[in-house]
């Protein structure tokens, strides 16, 4: 690894969760030394036993094992020790949820030194690094932000699965509150990043079109949604007409799913509301797309009960086995999962549930610990997020394990390749 400069060897990162552990080790195994802070004890021991349940990966090495060689190099260490770890570092992190960040920054303004930057790297309302950060770091530590110590902002862009990638590779964009700021802010960014690290002339640009980039997602999933109802009218595939729409080289659909997870996009409008209204706007058409997807859990669980239906089951008292219950696939990340509401939904109305994802480690009631248990005796089988495991499944598994007409919801359209042999066997198979 190439030598760090001085000035950037020593880094705090604030959060050890899905963005801010790789972003640690990203830095880490890059020469710096690095104090993961996190305030959940647990968190923290865990770590630092070379334990983490996300499902990272980079050049070949899964997240545990980059964990357990940048602790035993002793480059990484997690710590709840907030004063130990500011003293040791003049380059702090914030990957924290937007809640947070506020009293990180009064903790963080108590111990800052003279020469430190500080770097926010979390979705916040635009405007929120100069009009509450700043006051704040500078009330707490009197000193002047951009003359005393370095303020900046950089958007996270990564997507889960593959952050370390998205780290290095994908374009980062900053901005300080002052030019000196941004210069701090990029010459540490581009100890991670492989790309050139773009400058932008304000932070709250910086801000707002990380809320952009999130809230567009947000509305090109309420449409694509709206395309699936009109195809299932229709009685066609959709995802057929979207593999066609998306030939032309100016059409991108997105696939349809269960439902928005996750702590970015469903918040994206809700970064934006309070600014808009300040300023006297309304964004209607943001507002409506939002709506619509927070109820698709409600759409999936009608879905699921008229194909019950058809095979003349009702959906109180039905054994329904549900594959996958993380925010998305391929992901551990159960934090405002659409699977998880669309369970409860299901159990409320009082179909029996059991869920099987082995990915995620929290534990449920519904939950249970095989492919055989959630297959075996169901009425239906509801799949909600795919897992590399969930490749294994064949046409005949399904069929000798479910009850006689038996209904298959393929919300993540895993089975395509044997639909007509799950068809042909009486099982009516559904997918969005």
């Amino acid at each position: 690894m190439d030598k760090v400069k001085s000035h950037l060897e020593n880094v705090a990162v604030f959060g050890q969760g899905f963005v801010g552990l790789p972003l640690s080790l990203s830095f880490s195994f890059r020469g710096c030394n690095v104090y993961g802070v996190d305030i959940l004890e647990k968190l923290v021991n865990e770590t630092n036993k070379g334990i983490t349940h996300h499902t990272e990966c980079f050049e070949g090495k899964t997240i545990q094992t980059i964990l357990n060689e940048e602790l035993e190099a002793g480059r990484y260490r997690a710590t709840a020790d907030i004063p130990g770890a500011l003293e040791k570092c003049n380059n702090i992190v914030l990957t924290v949820g937007m809640t947070e960040v506020i009293e990180c920054c009064k903790t963080i303004g108590k111990y800052l030194k003279k020469g430190d930057l500080v770097l926010v790297r979390s979705t916040v309302v635009p405007g929120t690094t100069e009009d509450k950060v700043l006051p704040i770091l500078e009330e707490e530590s009197g000193m002047k932000a951009g003359v005393d110590f370095y303020l900046a902002y950089s958007s996270e862009r990564i997507a889960e699965g593959f952050a370390f990638d998205e780290f290095a590779y994908m374009p980062t964009i900053t901005a300080g509150v002052n030019a000196e700021s941004a210069a701090r802010a990029k010459e540490l960014l581009e100890v991670v990043c492989q790309v050139p690290v773009i400058v932008a002339s304000e932070i709250k640009i910086v801000e707002t079109s990380k809320v952009f980039e999130n809230v567009q997602r947000d509305v090109n999933i309420a449409m694509v949604q709206e395309f699936a109802r009109f195809t299932e009218a229709l009685g066609v595939s959709i995802h057929e007409v979207i593999e066609v729409a998306n030939t032309h080289k100016r059409v991108n659909l997105l696939t349809p799913g269960p439902g928005v997870g996750g702590y970015c996009i469903p918040n994206a409008y809700h970064y934006i509301e309070p600014k808009a209204t300040e300023m006297n706007m309304t964004m209607d058409i943001l507002k409506l797309c939002r709506e619509k997807n927070a109820d698709l859990p409600n759409v999936m669980v009608n879905i699921l009960k008229d194909s019950l239906k058809s095979v003349s089951k009702e959906l109180s008292g039905a054994k329904v086995g549900v594959l996958g219950f993380a925010m998305k696939d391929y992901s551990n990340d159960d934090r405002i999962s659409p699977p998880i509401e669309i369970i409860k939904l299901l159990i409320e109305a009082g179909a029996k549930v059991e869920a099987f994802d082995p990915a995620v480690p929290t534990d449920y009631d519904f939950k249970v610990d095989s492919l055989d248990k959630v297959l075996n005796g169901k009425d239906a089988i509801v799949v909600l997020a795919k897992q590399k495991q969930f490749d294994e499944i064949t046409a005949d598994s399904i069929i000798s394990s479910v009850n006689k007409n038996a209904v298959v919801f393929d919300t993540r359209n895993l089975f395509k390749g044997i639909k007509d042999e799950l068809n042909s066997s009486n099982i009516v198979y559904t997918t969005i």
